[in-house]
């Protein structure tokens, strides 16, 4: 079986700059959970672009579900982004004049198949919102609250929910633990590795902090897949 995820002489460069990735090859399976090191400045922002189908390559391929990114129109990979793809950012984008309910089924209203992924396995969008909060340890009281109006472990759930709605085959996370203490981050970690394994969702964890590369599948540092990576960032 093809690996879910695959980078093959991959590069990028912003205009005018030397290359910041050359990534010769790379890959994640399905149902795998990989802890990515990215210190700031090592290019991990850029590359999770690249996976993500917000940029495109200067050379090279990205393959997702066997399709190559690089070879869709921006409106198709913008399509095939959220049809595929669950994101978990640093600062958890949550939109504040939705509630903690409506922020989780965001994806759906610009996915069909995850709208259809969701009524399967929950029988409605609003049902597969609040099983996922609630697996993920948010109290029924909130999920009609404003979501600015949370704690930062509450919304860090809020966000975990909205990139799992709709079982994505593969989830991005960006830092999303950097805000939080060690015994929060390990607790947290538990229920995404959980409700991950329940989607059938491969899980790209990207931080730097190095404590948390145990708890996953497999653990890798940027530094070592780059060869542009400078000497400072190894």
């Amino acid at each position: 079986m093809t690996a879910l995820l695959e980078l093959d002489q991959l590069g990028f460069a912003w205009p005018g700059q030397v290359e910041l990735l050359d990534i010769p090859a790379f890959s994640l399976e399905r149902n795998q959970s990989l802890f990515l090191k990215g210190p700031s400045g090592s290019g991990k922002t850029t590359l999770l672009g690249l996976i993500g189908g917000v940029q495109r390559a200067g050379r090279g391929t990205v393959r997702l579900l066997g399709e190559d990114l690089g070879a869709l129109s921006a409106s198709a990979r913008d399509r095939f982004r959220v049809d595929h793809t669950g994101y978990i950012f640093q600062q958890f984008n949550l939109l504040p004049f939705l509630s903690v309910a409506e922020n989780v089924a965001l994806p759906c209203r610009f996915s069909r198949l995850r709208t259809e992924r969701a009524r399967e396995r929950h029988g409605s969008v609003d049902q597969a919102a609040a099983s996922l909060l609630t697996h993920l340890g948010l109290p029924a009281e909130l999920f009609g609250r404003r979501a600015e109006s949370l704690s930062i472990g509450q919304q860090q759930r809020v966000a975990a929910a909205r990139a799992l709605i709709g079982q994505p085959e593969l989830v991005i996370a960006d830092e999303p633990t950097s805000a939080l203490d060690a015994d929060s981050r390990e607790a947290f970690l538990q229920l995404l590795f959980a409700e991950c394994r329940a989607a059938g969702s491969s899980l790209l964890f990207v931080s730097h902090d190095q404590s948390l590369a145990p708890l996953f599948d497999r653990s890798l540092s940027l530094a070592e897949l780059n060869r542009a990576a400078r000497p400072a960032e190894a």
